[in-house]
């Protein structure tokens, strides 16, 4: 057994009755557990507790649930928590709105932290909405929806990530960046379209044969259409280009596997535009949407002597370790924390007065891409 303590963090209604919650603590300590953080939140009808719980060795998250329901809770839920955790909401939101300010790109993430949801994500066909499934803002034929398993989202929750929301705009959950490379050129790095298969298909000629096994482990000479619209809206996933005036020169791409906490990328750049730091600017826009979407970890399967996209991920500031495993290099890329301010990768937003590439590169990288 894992004699690590571990940290949670649970939710729970309690009866209306003095002492409740003191009992709730005791019952906590006889397992042997310290309470790092309480807070109240209100609700229609009275508020819901949530204690972040330090538990000492095995102790199961059942029990903590069963300690709680002892006292008369009910709605209980429990995740496991982090340190960000035991910041204060106002602070944390804060916090949020600064970055999303700075770089409106970084909304989702944004959101994502101030509700301690499971994902945001920006959809053109959002679904239903109940307890667990919020919608946040609209606009422009998208909506920004939040999702969270664990525990029902409050009102008062709902009311601050909505503020945010409006303050940013809702595209900015999938707003177009830009980089610069070393050579002066403007990439826009852009959710990928439909309407992208062509110049997807017209990437794919003219990369080598050596680039395209690297990215496929297999000779591709020509992608079938089918091929094509999977790269660019894949069932479970984001695809990402990079275009320069009216050329696509690279295409990344995230997909959720069985474990949440993990997604797998892959990355293809043009051979002309290799080590010019593109793959390092999709890597770090990948791992954003990674952390919108709660994963902690990427996975990239790479051929034992390709270094191309460690040497990517290096640059973009991300941590990687890599080992051989059934003939081939697992990339493990850990996506926790910001990517910005690290590495030798700029990545700037594009569009709007905030977070804006400045000047000349600005006017440029859009009258190149036709993006607003």
């Amino acid at each position: 057994m894992d004699p690590t303590p571990k940290t949670w963090r649970l939710r729970f209604e309690l009866p209306d009755s003095p002492g409740a919650l003191a009992r709730v603590s005791i019952r906590l300590a006889a397992r042997d557990c310290n309470v790092l953080a309480l807070s109240a939140i209100p609700v229609p009808g009275g508020v819901v507790d949530e204690l972040v719980v330090t538990t000492g060795p095995g102790v199961l998250p059942a029990d903590l649930v069963e300690e709680i329901r002892a006292e008369g809770a009910r709605a209980v839920g429990i995740t496991r928590a982090d340190v960000r955790d035991l910041v204060d909401a106002p602070a944390a939101a804060l916090r949020a709105a600064s970055a999303a300010l700075t770089d409106p790109a970084a909304l989702a993430e944004a959101l994502r932290s101030v509700l301690g949801a499971d994902w945001v994500r920006a959809l053109p066909e959002p679904p239903e909405q109940d307890g667990n499934t919020a919608h946040l803002l609209s606009s422009d034929g998208v909506t920004v929806v939040a999702r969270r398993a664990w525990t029902p989202f409050t009102e008062v929750e709902l009311t601050r990530a909505r503020a945010l929301a409006e303050l940013v705009g809702a595209t900015g959950a999938s707003a177009p960046t830009g980089t610069v490379t070393g050579d002066g050129m403007a990439v826009v790095i852009r959710t990928g379209l439909p309407s992208d298969e062509a110049a997807v298909a017209a990437l794919h000629g003219r990369c080598s044969k050596r680039s395209l096994f690297a990215r496929y482990h297999a000779g591709v000479s020509a992608l079938p259409r089918r091929w094509l619209h999977r790269l660019l809206a894949p069932p479970r996933g984001t695809a990402l280009v990079a275009q320069c005036a009216d050329r696509v020169v690279a295409i990344g791409q995230l997909i959720r596997t069985s474990e949440p906490e993990v997604a797998e990328v892959s990355v293809l750049v043009e051979d002309e535009w290799q080590r010019r730091g593109i793959g390092a600017a999709l890597l770090a826009q990948l791992a954003r949407a990674a952390r919108a979407d709660g994963h902690r970890e990427l996975v990239a399967w790479c051929l034992p002597e390709e270094t191309g996209l460690r040497r990517a991920a290096e640059r973009a500031g991300l941590v990687c370790s890599a080992r051989r495993e059934d003939g081939a290099l697992r990339v493990s890329i850990a996506v926790r924390g910001s990517v910005e301010g690290r590495g030798d990768v700029e990545v700037l937003a594009v569009g709007g007065e905030r977070g804006a590439l400045p000047g000349r590169v600005a006017a440029e990288a859009v009258r190149r891409t036709g993006t607003a």
